[in-house]
């Protein structure tokens, strides 16, 4: 087997506290993973070559297990709540001594060194340890593989990640914690440790957490959003919550993929944190989803998807959860944008999905409506049942990703609001979700409609339009838009009964200005800009 190996003195983990003469595999290529993956027999190759692997008891996230030791001066910048949960220096200090014990007493490790952020001046350098080689795969598809000539021994980490999967803390209660699950982030010691938990997502969203903690504090935009850019160099950000199609209308054969989900935006423009992509599985077809589905190919990881007894992944079985994925390396995506760059947006795009079908398909926000939506991060979820109870439920998720907003989502906003003055950048809302009527009474947003909204919004031909003032929520209604018939542009126009969309609207708009009553602060009042209840 063709080996990358070097020694634990090599990579100065004596440092860390784990003390191991073992194996330890540095920086693997793809095809030495394939070789290890196979030899200890962490997963399966699925028909066409893509290594497909089980991530065991958990297939998400474990949000109630994250915490941040609460400690100077970090302390006085966290955004503290249910999301950044604190504990506490010395129980930090306990698992971290159980993790090194334990990566002191293995047979191999595999270590990545690689950065987050293409930006070199903003970008962390990680250092990620891990016990599996499917765990090496998975980071090295996801954040930027650097040439091995930039990565030797005298690679400084910024910050380290310590995955010791297969332990867990005992006396989780004692500690304070939630379960014997802990993935616990020391921001002095630039550290985390992970444990009990073998799902990948935990080590792409915990570095995320940390940009979102270093950037904006030295004035760069960190956004949980995708990109792309035409070929003039207009650059377009999209901001949306998970089934809102984010991933979607920013896969765009007219225009090149900077990155699908994390990015940031400073002075010199808009760059990719990633060099990889993340995409859920479920209902994954080649029409629908064909870029995304032709990147499923050797080098990619399948993670938690059925497989079948043709050895063929099965996108339609959620037997093992909704939440199948699968992690490839961007240049998968035949139009990806070479350097993850982008110049400073010439639009911003809010999608949401709104399943009460009040929204508009397309509608202008200004400046402080911006920050108003960006701070609500609203979309909406179907509660069904087996018998068809379905009544839409709104869902607020601060900038559009409240689970990795380390700081509090007002310096966000403000951050937001700074670089869209800077760069004239204007702002529009998307609803890719109903209209007609609720859901179970109007139809879903057909999806050329959607694109051509957006084609309208990036050409500035929907500059051209006339607009209307929406008299409840206070955004600006295009009356014409190429492709998108006239009758669905006004949302009340597209409902037959007129007095239950007055009552669904004022519904909506009630929810938004109770869940935006967290925001107001004294002498910053945003509140205005929310909808006129």
């Amino acid at each position: 087997m063709a080996q990358h190996e070097t020694t634990t003195v090599a990579l100065s983990l004596g440092e860390l506290g784990i003390k191991n003469d073992c194996k330890v595999f540095h920086n693997l290529t793809y095809e030495q993973l394939a070789d290890h993956e196979k030899q200890y027999n962490e997963g399966s190759f699925v028909a066409n070559g893509t290594f497909a692997v089980d991530t065991g008891k958990f297939t998400g996230r474990s949000p109630k297990d994250k915490f941040i030791v609460k400690q100077e001066p970090s302390q006085d910048n966290v955004w503290w709540g249910s999301i950044n949960q604190p504990t506490t220096a010395e129980v930090f200090d306990v698992l971290y001594a159980k993790a090194a014990k334990h990566f002191s007493s293995v047979d191999r490790m595999y270590v990545f060194d690689g950065h987050c952020g293409v930006n070199e001046k903003s970008r962390l350098n990680v250092r990620i340890v891990t016990e599996l080689a499917w765990q090496h795969h998975f980071v090295t598809n996801m954040f930027i593989r650097p040439e091995f000539s930039n990565v030797a021994e005298n690679f400084m980490a910024d910050f380290t990640v310590i995955n010791a999967c297969n332990i867990v803390d005992e006396d989780w209660e004692a500690h304070g914690l939630n379960s014997e699950v802990f993935v616990i982030f020391n921001i002095e010691k630039h550290m985390a440790i992970i444990g009990g938990t073998f799902y990948g997502g935990e080590m792409k969203k915990g570095i995320f957490s940390m940009m979102n903690y270093y950037l904006p504090l030295n004035g760069v935009m960190a956004m949980h959003a995708s990109a792309n850019i035409g070929k003039a160099g207009d650059t377009a950000i999209f901001f949306g919550l998970s089934g809102t199609g984010k991933t979607t209308l920013s896969a765009d054969p007219k225009r090149e993929l900077i990155g699908d989900d994390e990015h940031g935006w400073d002075n010199e423009g808009v760059f990719n944190f990633e060099g990889g992509c993340y995409a859920k599985t479920i209902d994954l077809s080649k029409e629908n989803e064909p870029d995304i589905f032709n990147a499923i190919q050797p080098n990619a990881m399948l993670e938690n998807v059925w497989i079948d007894t043709n050895n063929e992944p099965d996108y339609f079985n959620s037997s093992k959860t909704e939440n199948g994925r699968v992690s490839y390396p961007i240049y998968h995506i035949p139009h990806h944008q070479p350097n993850s760059r982008g110049n400073h947006p010439n639009a911003v795009i809010f999608l949401t999905c709104d399943a009460y079908g009040v929204l508009p398909p397309v509608s202008k926000l200004s400046a402080g409506q911006a920050q108003y939506h960006f701070l609500s991060g609203y979309t909406a979820k179907v509660a069904g049942t087996e018998r068809g109870i379905t009544e839409p439920q709104a869902t607020f998720s601060t900038c559009f990703g409240a689970a990795f907003m380390t700081l509090h989502p007002t310096k966000y906003a403000d951050l937001l609001k700074t670089k869209l003055q800077q760069h004239n950048t204007d702002v529009y809302l998307i609803n890719t979700g109903w209209t007609g009527g609720v859901y179970g009474v109007g139809k879903r947003m057909k999806l050329p409609f959607t694109r051509n909204c957006v084609d309208a919004v990036l050409d500035g031909s929907i500059n051209e339009a006339s607009f209307v003032k929406d008299p409840l929520f206070g955004f600006e209604i295009p009356t014409t838009v190429k492709g998108v018939p006239s009758e669905i542009l006004n949302p009340k126009d597209s409902w037959t009964d007129k007095a239950a969309f007055n009552e669904t609207a004022l519904k909506l708009a009630k929810s938004f200005k109770e869940n935006f009553k967290q925001f107001i602060l004294p002498g910053n009042d945003l509140s205005v800009y929310g909808p006129n209840v």
